[in-house]
C-alpha cells in the first residue's frame, strides 16, 4: 500500500464535510450497498457531499479498507471521522444520530 493512497485518502476526508468511499457514482452506485447509502444521505438533505468510486483506482479500494480497518465498501466519513457503512448509515439514520451529525458538519445547508 503506497503512502500517497493513505495521504489522499486522508486529505480527502478532512478536507470535505461528508466523503463516501463507493462502488460508482452518486448518479449511478453499482452496487446495493451504495445505492442504499446514497438514497439515505439524499433522503437527510445532504448538499455537500464527495463521492470517490473506489472501482477507478484499485488501491484506493483496498486503501480505505486498511485506513479504516474495515473491510467493506461503502464507508461514509463525516467531518474526518469513520461512521461506517450502509447499515450502520441506516440504524443511525432511523435513531436521528446521522442527521444530527450531518447536520453539525453544515453539509445539510
Amino acid at each position: 500500500m503506497s503512502s500517497d493512497v493513505q495521504t489522499f485518502i486522508e486529505e480527502t476526508v478532512k478536507e470535505h464535510p461528508v466523503v463516501l468511499f463507493m462502488k460508482g457514482s452518486a448518479q449511478f452506485p453499482q452496487c446495493g450497498f451504495s445505492g442504499k447509502a446514497i438514497t439515505i444521505l439524499r433522503d437527510l438533505g445532504v448538499r455537500k457531499l464527495v463521492t470517490i468510486n473506489v472501482l477507478e483506482d484499485q488501491e484506493v479500494r483496498e486503501g480505505i479498507k486498511t485506513y479504516s480497518n474495515w473491510p467493506t465498501i461503502p464507508q461514509l466519513y463525516v467531518s474526518g471521522e469513520f461512521i461506517g457503512g450502509s447499515d450502520i448509515m441506516d440504524e443511525m439514520s432511523a435513531n436521528g444520530e446521522l442527521k444530527a451529525l450531518l447536520d453539525e458538519s453544515g453539509a445539510t445547508s
